[in-house]
């Protein structure tokens, strides 16, 4: 993890039109920023039940995780594209309410290419900052199966709210 400061509210949030640039202008995450604390509020949420692990917290990005079986299969037996999704969709808003200073973050936006099949085994996602900005982010997730192949190419556009949801989860 890196050690350059990280902006503490959304107002002092960088804009980065790359991951490189990102990294270049210090981006770091937030010194409470933990695997532990990710998975914890995966408990009892959709995440939990695809079997999705966050695994890693890098230098300018998240990865997780998620099997490829019977709970991410569609009719055909292969990984369904809504699971690829949701995957992208939980790294890309993960990522974001951490990089969002105490603020809340919501989708705006998703898409995603699905690139190949997979029957089985585990995918890989990891979620890298293309725009860190004041009011949204962006961030691009690359889905990969175990022997590092491209599966899903996603961006996901979020807005950055001034206060956590209700619920507390983002």
């Amino acid at each position: 993890m890196r050690t350059a400061a990280v902006p503490t509210s959304a107002a002092g949030a960088r804009a980065c039109s790359s991951s490189a640039e990102a990294l270049a202008s210090g981006f770091a995450w937030p010194p409470e920023a933990s695997l532990e604390a990710l998975n914890a509020r995966s408990a009892g949420t959709l995440m939990q039940s695809l079997g999705i692990v966050f695994s890693e917290l890098g230098d300018g990005y998240l990865r997780a995780t998620m099997p490829v079986d019977a709970r991410t299969h569609q009719p055909y037996g292969l990984l369904h594209g809504g699971a690829s999704v949701a995957l992208a969709e939980t790294l890309g808003s993960s990522a974001g309410m951490l990089m969002a200073g105490g603020n809340a973050v919501v989708g705006l936006e998703i898409n995603a290419n699905h690139l190949r099949a997979v029957r089985s085994g585990i995918v890989t996602g990891t979620a890298r900052p293309i725009h860190l900005g004041r009011s949204t982010q962006v961030w691009e997730i690359r889905i990969e199966d175990e022997a590092a192949k491209p599966v899903c190419i996603s961006r996901i556009t979020l807005s950055v709210l001034p206060q956590p949801p209700a619920s507390g989860r983002a």
